[in-house]
């Protein structure tokens, strides 16, 4: 796939941010906080050569009492946490919530660090989403693989003048045999929808209204959380 394609499915490289540098093992713990204070974020990547070596937490450095000690004292977290450079932003977003981070880093193809997203850039994102942006609600159905048929569920939808924007399909948490499939629909009252398909037996549930299209980026946020059934 060229650059220029994989740039319009909004992936990772996209939505780097540039003005938050890695430290590195000889840096001080004093450095670190500076820079963890200065751009607002608990967890700094830290890099030797372009390899990236996992990221120091704003709570290991609050025990120490040497502001001089060097990054390199201190174990590292979250070597293997980070998000190819062609990943779609919802996985940043995924792994950001997974480990509770607030930065994720960007690997290119041979595993060489690229930068960090943080979670306020992915925010920004997804304030441009137009299946974010456009006002309707989302379902959350649960039900068994082989019950599971997108063309038969979007012409329930559809027989109530509703289309299906995005969708969503992720294992069922709490019931290990099933799927969870959410959508997004362009209406924003679902309740002959999921009366619609409540009477073939699909089982919604949960619903998420979203009527009012002014939402603001952290409201868009928690959606998306929602979204993805973390």
């Amino acid at each position: 796939m060229a650059e220029t394609q994989i740039a319009d499915y909004m992936v990772a490289r996209d939505f780097l941010n540039s003005l938050i540098p890695p430290l590195k093992k000889t840096d001080t713990v004093q450095k670190a906080m500076d820079w963890m204070n200065q751009f607002r974020v608990n967890q700094l990547a830290v890099v030797e050569e372009g390899e990236y070596l996992g990221m120091i937490t704003e709570e290991d450095l609050l025990d120490s009492t040497q502001l001089d000690a060097t990054i390199g004292q201190f174990p590292l977290k979250f070597k293997e946490v980070y998000v190819s450079e062609y990943q779609h932003f919802y996985e940043v977003i995924k792994v950001a919530h997974a480990h509770y981070i607030q930065t994720v880093p960007v690997l290119d193809e041979f595993g060489k660090y690229k930068g960090v997203i943080s979670l306020n850039d992915t925010t920004s994102a997804l304030a441009n989403t137009y299946a974010l942006q456009d006002p309707g609600g989302i379902l959350v159905l649960s039900m068994q693989d082989y019950d599971y048929s997108m063309t038969e569920i979007a012409r329930l939808i559809e027989s109530n003048n509703a289309k299906i924007l995005s969708s969503y399909v992720a294992p069922d948490p709490l019931e290990p045999r099933k799927m969870k499939l959410t959508l997004k629909l362009n209406s924003a009252d679902l309740t002959r929808i999921i009366a619609t398909l409540e009477r073939f037996d699909y089982d919604v549930v949960a619903s998420f209204h979203n009527a009012e299209p002014n939402y603001s980026n952290q409201e868009r946020l928690d959606m998306l959380l929602k979204y993805l059934d973390m």
